[in-house]
């Protein structure tokens, strides 16, 4: 009788373990690897991209403000970020009421020079520093308190021509936004 000799190896007759065996098998492994991970990303990219601010959010982010149809001493109100920012054209006796109050007098003490990059142009954020009410003081009707400024007829916190708290529950100064003037009549704030 004859003896048949079966060969030790796979189909290729190529014996167990060899490079052409580990070939395979490596580049399975990768290729796998390689549609698992795109198909990881797949699923995970558009959670990702929904963190993003929406469209609406990035246009709010930046408002341009036409300086020059505001009169000496009329107001504007612009909308920046959900928020009222209120943009006053000082006369030269606002300027001088501001620049002559004694810091000492101040609750949240600040130079009327530093709240204004331009001394006849005031561009504060127009939201009460005590409960968030929107202060008057924007239309020519409107009370502006004791200092000629803006009153907050919630709780009677009162305002100077720089924005500053004077008198009433209010701790802090009305905020100064980012700004920056982009021409003479033209400012960016944000």
């Amino acid at each position: 009788m004859a003896e048949t000799m079966v060969s030790p190896g796979g189909p290729s007759g190529a014996p167990h373990g060899t490079p052409q065996g580990e070939t395979r098998r490596d580049f399975l492994t990768l290729t796998t690897a390689a549609f698992a991970a795109v198909g990881v990303g797949a699923v995970v990219w558009p959670f990702i991209s929904s963190m993003n601010p929406a469209r609406d959010v990035l246009a709010l982010a930046s408002t341009e403000v036409d300086l020059s149809p505001i009169a000496v001493g009329q107001a504007v109100t612009v909308v920046w970020r959900g928020k009222p920012v209120f943009v006053r054209h000082r006369t030269a006796e606002d300027i001088q009421a501001a620049r002559a109050t004694p810091l000492s007098e101040l609750k949240d003490p600040a130079t009327d020079q530093t709240r204004v990059q331009q001394d006849q142009w005031l561009v504060v954020v127009g939201v009460c520093t005590h409960l968030g009410c929107v202060p008057l003081g924007q239309k020519p009707t409107d009370v502006k308190g004791d200092y000629n400024g803006w009153f907050c007829p919630c709780h009677g916190s009162h305002y100077d021509t720089s924005g500053r708290i004077r008198v009433g529950p209010a701790p802090l100064n009305l905020p100064v936004p980012d700004y920056s003037f982009t021409s003479d009549t033209q400012i960016r704030i944000g």
